[in-house]
């Protein structure tokens, strides 16, 4: 049974994924938006599978909180039981204003080699090396 199980966990290990996006106003609508942008986006470019998914870290500044990113994942199709956490990102005088992060840890096949963190709209300045490195491979 324990040669079982082993065999059953070869070949696979966890992963992060990160990932952020900028909203235009505090407002239901426009972080619904947003968060539904950049999961669209974080699936089409990783083929993730929802069941895989250990657990996701939404973190947002302090200038938005009409309402919880956790609370829009939810309602994807096959997120309802994907453990979500939403916490409030450190305040750091000068840094980019209206921005949601994420970080996903989900469960990869050890061949899966290429993740896209994707940094959409204004987020793309915290990153740039990504996006130009995710921009060479399209």
């Amino acid at each position: 049974m324990a040669e079982q199980k082993e065999d059953a966990c070869v070949g696979w290990r966890v992963r992060a994924i990160r990932g952020a996006i900028t909203v235009p106003e505090n407002t239901k609508e426009a972080i619904a938006e947003a968060v539904t942008e950049l999961l669209d986006e974080l699936e089409a470019r990783n083929s993730i599978d929802p069941e895989e998914i250990v657990s996701v870290t939404f973190s947002v500044t302090r200038d938005l909180d009409a309402i919880f990113p956790a609370a829009i994942a939810r309602k994807r199709p096959h997120w309802e039981n994907v453990p979500l956490l939403d916490v409030q990102q450190m305040h750091v005088e000068g840094a980019l204003e209206r921005c949601i992060r994420l970080l996903i840890h989900i469960n990869l096949p050890v061949e899966h080699r290429a993740i896209v963190h994707p940094y959409l709209r204004q987020a793309k300045t915290l990153r740039p090396d990504l996006v130009l490195t995710q921009s060479a491979r399209l």
